[in-house]
């Protein structure tokens, strides 16, 4: 058996080609798995409720459901595009959420799970922004505001990021934010540190720990595998 980690899909929409090849890719793992973390930003936009679910994300948890069924365990981690995620995703689902990520042990191993949104301690705009978004006040609004309109917001303010996104950071310095984030971790006790968030697939074994980060589903449709109690990154081809 298998545990995969997965990150940044972005998924929008059923007929979109990296949602088709997730899906390809998940059904195919459907009996192998024994644990599939989630590390965040799997969908473009989800807010958690706990009687609501957009029409879009109706194919990605029936996956899911298939995949709890044949007995895999489902983690996710709270990214930046989902959060606040809500009852459903435990009740429904059978996730366990960690919102914040945090240390899980695999088969002996003390692993960090973390989107790395976080992991730029420098940027401290947006931790103010992503704090005042995870707050109780915008919990309470979700509450209140029909989910149509939350969608709407969502969908405006990705659009709105994607046209103003700044370039793509060179590999060598995602590389070192990185390192001192997962070093940070490896000093509080992890040997292994798996991370989303940066788009950018690497695998860096250093002398205090391994650092994996598990790159997109956008465009490089990488991820992450343990097995046979060994870690490896890793990235779907689908069949011709």
């Amino acid at each position: 058996m298998q545990d995969l980690f997965i990150a940044d899909a972005h998924l929008r929409h059923p007929d979109d080609a990296n949602y088709r090849r997730l899906l390809e890719f998940l059904t195919g793992k459907i009996g192998q798995v024994r644990t599939l973390y989630l590390l965040g930003d799997i969908f473009e936009f989800c807010l958690g409720y706990r009687h609501v679910v957009y029409v879009a994300h109706v194919p990605f948890f029936c996956c899911l459901e298939r995949l709890r069924k044949s007995g895999t365990k489902i983690v996710y981690v709270e990214g930046n595009h989902d959060f606040n995620l809500g009852p459903f995703f435990a009740r429904d689902i059978g996730c366990t959420v960690l919102p914040q990520g945090g240390m899980v042990e695999i088969d002996g191993q003390s692993v960090f799970l973390t989107h790395g949104d976080l992991s730029d301690a420098s940027d401290r705009r947006y931790r103010l922004l992503r704090s005042f978004f995870r707050s109780g006040l915008i919990r309470f609004l979700s509450g209140w505001i029909h989910p149509d309109r939350i969608r709407s917001i969502g969908d405006w303010s990705g659009k709105n990021s994607a046209s103003k996104k700044r370039p793509a950071r060179p590999v060598s310095e995602v590389k070192t934010i990185l390192l001192d984030s997962a070093n940070r971790a490896f000093a509080a006790g992890a040997q292994v540190m798996v991370v989303g968030h940066y788009h950018t697939p690497l695998y860096e074994k250093t002398e205090n720990g391994t650092l994996i980060a598990l790159g997109d589903w956008i465009e490089n449709s990488s991820y992450a595998v343990y097995e046979n109690g060994v870690f490896r990154l890793d990235e779907y081809q689908p069949t011709p």
